[in-house]
């Protein structure tokens, strides 16, 4: 099968949104498939064999986050180039309301489209502010995909319809022999990944707690990886422990993997906008024991604590107390790692492909041709006796769980 992915975020910056397409991507070519995935990024010389750079990107609020995406006239030309050459079986669009070669790809093409929802966000002004755009271009798509229960809310909410809810997924093997890093004590070090200047990802309320999980273990290192000013974050904190925090930085796959399997316990201090929870995961395939805020999306990864220790979103005390209650248990600390392993096993790209090939063999049975460019344009699709049957035959085709 040839299928065409579409990623509306900057490649060479980290995050849930590229990590998923990037691992089902290549779980795709492992099974024999063509995959080629077209994606802004600032830096072209990251970009792996399958992927097309649709442009450099720009910074732009998105979600409560800063994304950095690309749509402007450069990309419209690039995205129905890349259609046209591309001749997919399926094309695949990830968050396809953001704006972004997703909406370009939509409006550019016809045919089997399935889109996956990642969003976790009533507040999404943009959206409900341009809908009247976007609902002629989500008509077009015959299959959706929701990575969480969510996800599905804020898809339905904003455009009706349904979804097949199919959650994001961790290669485990990337992660289970994954090597220390040197210099490290796995039985007194704190990790925390996530971009370390976005409110959202909550370090702040981390920082905020450590005084406190200091003073009860003085030899404790806190290492923070992804970007950020260090010294903006250091600010935040007592200078007499800045000597307990070590910085990595924006760093590989690999290395982020080792950082993990380097953990004591990985924290997760999230305040919102999560639709899943696949940082979790992949410090469970670790063998790394979570803590993490009680949201609705880690507390579905970690099944209301069975996997992970859960304390209450955004409450310094509680995630004091409740990683000082992880460091004296190490009995607990065990326990966690091993059902985390389990856990983690249940969301292997492995199992999660074989249900997005199932979507993609539907879509093809329904729609019964590939991917074409669509010449007729949004107004001409609309009125013509044709573009009304094709709406019609669309909008009753939608897969539902």
């Amino acid at each position: 099968m040839r299928i065409g992915i579409v990623c509306p975020y900057d490649w060479s910056v980290p995050g849930g949104v590229k990590q998923h397409i990037q691992d089902l991507t290549e779980s795709l070519i492992e099974l024999g498939h063509y995959v080629n995935v077209l994606t802004p990024t600032s830096a072209e010389e990251l970009l792996p064999s399958y992927a097309t750079n649709a442009g450099s990107t720009i910074a732009l609020p998105y979600n409560g986050s800063i994304a950095r995406i690309k749509f402007d006239p450069a990309a419209f030309t690039r995205t129905r180039n890349w259609l046209r050459q591309g001749k997919f079986d399926i094309l695949h669009l990830h968050e396809p309301t953001s704006p972004s070669p997703a909406i370009i790809a939509a409006w550019s093409a016809r045919g089997p489209i399935v889109a996956t929802h990642h969003t976790a966000n009533d507040s999404m002004y943009a959206v409900k502010n341009m809908q009247f755009l976007l609902q002629p271009m989500m008509e077009k798509v015959i299959a959706r995909i929701a990575v969480s229960q969510e996800a599905k809310d804020t898809m339905i909410e904003h455009f009706g319809g349904d979804a097949v809810v199919i959650p994001n997924g961790v290669r485990v093997k990337n992660y289970s022999n994954a090597v220390k890093l040197p210099g490290f004590d796995q039985d007194k070090t704190i990790v925390f990944v996530g971009r370390l200047d976005e409110p959202r990802k909550g370090l702040q309320i981390l920082l905020e707690a450590m005084p406190q999980v200091f003073a009860q273990y003085s030899d404790l290192k806190l290492l923070l990886v992804g970007p950020g000013d260090e010294h903006e974050i250091l600010k935040a904190i007592d200078a007499k422990y800045h000597s307990n925090i070590e910085f990595k930085g924006f760093v590989s796959s690999e290395v982020k993997a080792s950082c993990y399997a380097t953990a004591t316990v990985y924290v997760a201090p999230n305040l919102g906008g999560e639709s899943f929870g696949i940082v979790l995961l992949e410090a469970m395939a670790s063998g790394t024991p979570v803590l993490a805020s009680d949201l609705p999306a880690f507390k579905q990864v970690l099944e209301n604590g069975k996997y992970g220790k859960l304390f209450e979103t955004n409450n310094v005390n509680d995630l004091a107390t409740s990683l000082i209650e992880l460091l004296d248990n190490n009995s607990e600390r065990e326990n966690l790692a091993k059902q985390g392993i389990s856990r983690a096993k249940q969301f292997d790209w492995s199992v999660i492909v074989r249900q997005i090939l199932d979507v993609y063999e539907a879509v093809k049975s329904v729609e019964g041709r590939n991917v074409r460019e669509d010449f007729r344009g949004q107004l001409y699709g609309r009125l013509t006796k044709t573009g009304r049957l094709d709406r019609r035959r669309v909008k009753n085709s939608f897969l539902t769980e």
